[in-house]
């Protein structure tokens, strides 16, 4: 049976711009093992693992004349070292030169010829460490539970999980009178579907916008929360082809502080902590900010609903905050923005830190990819910038023995974004990845050391009020009577 891409997928690669190639990445950073890690290492490691992930070599095919959406099949010319490749950085090896490498790495669109991913080694990297980057297509990440190729390479332990042997037989690829047939019969048995494709196949932006709308979920939320369009704002520009990449380092006990201090949830701080970064960001710039200004995120979020059949499912659905960047106080920004969250806590769909991690097949990269198809269902008017947080494991993990040390997502731009927000949390660390446009942020290092200094000052102050709190109140000493 002909495996073919849904409206939904297909939407993605019609959507896809010059300028917004929409592949979703991650860049995770590995300690160097004493007996080393080296190219050979990694390809092994991928071809043992890579039938975890059949998609990953399997390519589209459009349908001739697009009377139908294109369909996976197998690459029979598939090529791992193609996929997988191998780069170095020049002395000193800083993290600086990993940023800009990552950057020009995500600034390239995939190949649409081959199966939809890229994966590098960057060898080279200071204090006796290596990088890998990742880029996967949203197309290829068709649910919650499918599970990105950077995950798969990942285990507990230093040492590697068994995994069954695989002996890979491509099924022959179809020719283009198969792909008319086949698509001819689905057509006959599903004559609705015809006005899809054919809207799909005239690259109708519009119309694909809005099947994205109506798959992905959690779109009344969205708009309800966005009556009015987003507030003017640096971040929304025309964007270029080219790419800056910031990182930012924080811990989940700082988090932790704030949130057993004042109450409501982790990503309440998060969010607090993003709106205090950029109120330091358009003052750097010298923009006006007066006690109104907000700034619109839109911070895709997992829920769980119940199908007509009584099964319990997850999905990605949006939220729409205005976050007070005007406000000068870091706890009354932290009030206002978990008061702005607290309907959402209150319908109970929120799925937990938890929860998430013990999905099936769960993978931090997999759900940015999801906050990524989500974000681009929706017009740009309705917000300023994408801000996904997603948790990840608390234990190390470990790629052929090498242990992994920090982990950052990249969110892809849409239209008109200059920057987007990803971070995830692991091993007691909370990672920023900063995807930015190259001309409309050069100062995405700005804003990256911003995002930790609102998070100290958010928890000096947090720390403050609580001393605050607990010091007795006295009453004044009596005159003595002379």
């Amino acid at each position: 049976m002909t495996d073919r891409l849904s409206a939904l997928d297909v939407s993605f690669l019609y959507l896809e711009g010059r300028t917004t190639p929409m592949h979703a990445g991650g860049l995770t950073i590995f300690e160097l093992p004493p007996d080393g890690f080296d190219y050979e290492r990694l390809i092994e490691l991928i071809e043992d693992r890579i039938s975890l992930v059949p998609r990953y070599r399997q390519k589209v095919r459009f349908v001739p004349g697009h009377i139908a959406n294109p369909v996976w099949v197998d690459d029979a010319e598939f090529d791992i070292t193609y996929h997988v490749r191998r780069s170095a950085l020049p002395r000193p090896g800083s993290d600086e030169q990993l940023r800009e490498f990552c950057a020009r790495i995500q600034s390239r669109p995939l190949d649409r010829n081959r199966p939809l991913w890229e994966m590098y080694l960057v060898e080279g990297l200071e204090h006796a460490r290596f990088a890998i980057i990742t880029k996967t297509h949203p197309a290829m990440v068709d649910g919650i539970s499918a599970i990105d190729i950077g995950q798969v390479i990942l285990d507990t332990s230093p040492t590697p999980r068994d995994v069954p042997d695989d002996l890979w037989m491509p099924a022959p690829e179809p020719s283009a009178t198969q792909l008319v047939t086949g698509a001819v019969s689905e057509l006959v048995q599903r004559p609705s579907a015809l006005l899809d494709t054919v809207r799909l196949g005239v690259n109708d932006a519009r119309t694909a916008a809005g099947r994205l709308l109506d798959a992905v979920g959690g779109v009344a939320s969205a708009m309800r929360a966005a009556v009015r369009p987003a507030p003017s704002s640096p971040l929304n520009v025309t964007i270029g082809e080219q790419r800056r990449y910031g990182v930012a380092r924080t811990s989940l006990d700082d988090y932790k502080l704030v949130r057993k201090q004042h109450g409501g949830t982790i990503n309440d701080v998060v969010l607090t902590t993003v709106a205090g970064a950029l109120r330091g960001w358009l003052l750097f710039r010298g923009e006006a900010v007066t006690p109104a200004t907000t700034v619109r995120a839109m911070v895709p979020v997992s829920v769980r609903s119940t199908s007509d059949d009584g099964v319990l499912t997850n999905h990605v659905s949006a939220l729409v905050v205005d976050l007070p960047v005007g406000e000068p106080s870091p706890l009354m920004r932290l009030s206002q923005v978990s008061y702005a969250m607290k309907g959402h806590k209150e319908s109970g769909q929120s799925v937990g830190a938890e929860a998430l991690v013990a999905l099936s097949g769960f993978a931090p990269p997999t759900m940015h990819a999801m906050a990524a198809r989500l974000a681009n269902g929706l017009t740009r008017r309705l917000f300023n910038l994408i801000v996904t947080n997603v948790p990840g494991p608390q234990v190390p993990l470990y790629a052929a023995g090498a242990k992994m040390l920090e982990m950052f997502p990249v969110v892809p731009l849409a239209a008109g974004q200059a920057v987007t927000i990803g971070l995830t949390s692991y091993a007691g660390g909370v990672f920023y990845g900063l995807n930015a446009d190259r001309d409309a942020m050069a100062d995405v290092d700005v804003l990256a050391t911003l995002i930790e200094e609102s998070l100290a000052e958010l928890v000096t102050a947090s720390l403050e009020s609580s001393r605050h709190r607990s010091v007795p109140s006295r009453a004044p000493a009596e005159e003595p009577v002379p």
